[in-house]
């Protein structure tokens, strides 16, 4: 396999049978999103039908589906899970000017198309797309074939991406693994289940976070909200969290350097169950446990991450907390079209550095961040603490510890009854004073509530981005439990200024 820059960013692949061009055709769907169009180039005999049905089977999740040739009938359509699939054959166009007729302009905007004979449409097709070529080998042997794979525009990162990911899983010992893409987040992050003699892990592919446009002293968002850029954080908090027995997944082979890693499989047990889900109640309890017994240790604030390398943890600061509250200023109030003139503007970061302080100025812990049911796994075979796997950490942070607390008992994708917080709340709090005496449960209330507060104002703010930014409305499903918890939590009378700044400038989402 040899990367060039031609065309943008490509490989070659040599397929010496059939099963090596369907699992070619499963490295690329892996790599599929909803709009991608993938051409498909080759002479009569030369492995199209192959892949095209390796590839649309996988990305329908059924080895059973019947993949017909679509040269009769020039396009043949697929509903998917993910996303609606077209298949077209243009061997029987005469000219580019029939495409019309063939519906191409009405198809749905998220729809994948794999498209058989691309040079009928020469002059059409888009400027970003990835481009296969099969052509027969005979003086290597009568089954060989050899694939070139170009990825032009935006698609030719991803293309360089397939071909890290093959060499990767090659030289981990799984090239020959099942693959089976897991439902993703909201992050840019590829999660697959790996199976392999009975034997399953997990493919964590996570490239480096690009920056983005500078905001504040040159930086950018990630940098001043201390959001790590690379694996090196989730590799050394995983190490240690596991040496100080909590269920993180184990690494069993990595790439820092690309962003690949292959590591433990926890399962799929969650600590939520039912539609739409609701905390499992002894699972909830095990969770603010492990809090509890994580906050109530001395962690340190440097941790290896490799022979060579090591992991700082940046410190949850007062310029990282104010811009991710003021997401709602510019997403969330933007959408409502009721943007805060900027004395308002000046009057909620004032209000948010004061409400904030307190929180900057305590000893500080790991905060995990994203210590929510989506990240946690229910493990019934392990003991006490260890029964919670832990799945995203990466950006993990030395602050408050009711953060992470709050991030649990108001979870943004799961309605959690007010008793069942309070309970829980006091739960944490009680085990903590039980492991010192010296633990103010008065001061971490006030704490849990302002944190609380903040997190709720930046998810709005976050939702809001994955909305209009990103086509991700999915998200906006969760704004009126989030508008909930921000409601619950401005009532605690430390942030009764804060709650009438929201009064006045902060519309419900019901209109969003």
């Amino acid at each position: 396999m040899l990367l060039t820059a031609t065309g943008g960013a490509s490989f070659s692949v040599s397929l010496s049978d059939e099963r090596a061009t369907a699992r070619l055709a499963i490295d690329i769907a892996c790599a599929i999103e909803p709009g991608d169009l993938v051409t498909l180039s080759g002479d009569l005999g030369a492995g199209k039908t192959t892949f095209a049905r390796a590839f649309i089977r996988y990305l329908g999740g059924d080895d059973a589906i019947e993949v017909p040739s679509p040269t009769f009938t020039l396009v043949q359509s697929y509903e998917l899970a993910r996303f609606p699939l077209v298949h077209a054959d243009f061997y029987r166009l005469s000219g580019a000017a029939e495409l019309a007729e063939l519906g191409f302009d009405d198809l749905p905007e998220d729809a994948v198309v794999l498209l058989e004979w691309p040079d009928r449409a020469a002059g059409f097709l888009p400027p970003d797309r990835l481009d296969i070529t099969l052509t027969v080998a005979p003086q290597l042997g009568a089954d060989v074939r050899n694939a070139r794979i170009v990825g032009y525009g935006a698609f030719a990162p991803r293309a360089e991406r397939i071909a890290q990911v093959r060499a990767f899983l090659d030289q981990a010992g799984f090239g020959e693994a099942r693959r089976v893409r897991l439902q993703g987040d909201a992050s840019t992050r590829i999660f697959e289940r790996l199976t392999l003699d009975g034997q399953t892990t997990i493919l964590m592919n996570s490239p480096r976070r690009p920056d983005g446009p500078p905001l504040r002293d040159g930086k950018p968002y990630s940098a001043i909200a201390h959001l790590a850029e690379d694996v090196t954080p989730f590799v050394a908090i995983a190490a240690g969290l596991r040496d100080r027995g909590f269920s993180a997944p184990a690494i069993l082979h990595a790439d820092l350097e690309s962003g690949l890693l292959m590591m433990e499989d926890l399962g799929e047990e969650r600590v939520v169950a039912g539609e739409p889900p609701a905390p499992i109640e002894e699972r909830y309890l095990a969770a603010v446990d492990l809090l509890a017994a994580l906050h109530g240790q001395t962690l340190p604030e440097v941790l290896p991450a490799a022979p060579d390398r090591t992991c700082r943890l940046p410190y949850y600061d007062m310029e990282a907390l104010l811009i991710e509250a003021g997401l709602l200023l510019d997403w969330y109030l933007a959408r409502a079209k009721a943007a805060a003139p900027p004395v308002a503007r000046e009057s909620f970061l004032a209000l948010w550095r004061e409400a904030l302080a307190p929180a900057v100025g305590m000893a500080p812990t790991w905060v995990l961040r994203d210590y929510h049911s989506p990240n946690l796994l229910w493990l019934p075979q392990r003991d006490g603490i260890a029964r919670i796997g832990l799945l995203d950490f990466q950006d993990a942070v030395l602050g408050p510890p009711a953060y992470d607390v709050a991030s649990l008992l108001q979870d943004a994708r799961v309605d959690v009854p007010e008793a069942l917080e309070m309970a829980l709340l006091g739960r944490y709090a009680r085990a903590r004073r039980s492991a010192d005496p010296r633990f103010d449960m008065v001061s971490f209330t006030r704490l849990y509530a302002t944190l609380a507060a903040q997190r709720a104002t930046k998810i709005l703010g976050i939702f809001t981005r994955l909305d209009r930014r990103d086509g991700k409305p999915q998200y906006l499903r969760h704004m009126p439990r989030l508008w909930t918890y921000l409601q619950r939590s401005l009532q605690h009378p430390a942030l009764a200024e804060l709650k009438a700044w929201y009064e006045v400038n902060v519309p419900a989402p019901g209109g969003l």
